[in-house]
């Protein structure tokens, strides 16, 4: 396998292990923590979770994941506008699968997760971190380092 391709594998499976991450606070948050601590609606807890989720996902794919110098406030601001369109999209979308269609809520909350899982990682990549993946002191240090290494 090509360095650049195994580089990308791998960028893949760290984004893949952050979202699994991402998703279990999410879990976590919304269904245990504030289920159990408070009488909030469902979908307040979901927002809390999900904003939570959010930020905890981007902090790690930003530092390990894609390696980004990049400035964190536009940035963060990139991936709040996707969520602004992706949730009310995908909860209609889910609306419409459950109550109109009739397909197991297990199933609708696994194909969104997957179509958020896809669509995020595709738009982080090419818009949020697009010019500046692999610009932060790990991936300079790992630069030098290849550089100094005789073999």
């Amino acid at each position: 396998m090509k360095n650049g391709s195994r580089k990308e594998l791998m960028r893949a499976v760290k984004f893949t292990l952050f979202s699994i991450s991402a998703g279990v606070i999410q879990i976590l948050t919304t269904e245990v923590i504030l289920n159990f601590l408070t009488d909030w609606p469902y979908w307040l807890r979901y927002l809390i979770g999900l904003v939570i989720s959010v930020i905890w996902n981007f902090t790690f794919n930003r530092r390990y994941t894609f390696r980004s110098a990049n400035n964190v406030p536009i940035a963060m601001l990139k991936v709040a506008a996707f969520y602004c369109v992706f949730t009310p999209l995908s909860t209609l979308l889910a609306n419409f699968l459950e109550a109109d269609l009739g397909w197991p809520e297990l199933l609708v909350q696994a194909l969104i997760m997957i179509l958020n899982f896809i669509t995020e990682f595709l738009f982080q990549k090419f818009v949020v971190f697009r010019g500046t993946i692999d610009t932060n002191e790990l991936a300079r240090r790992e630069n030098e380092s290849r550089e100094n290494d005789p073999s």
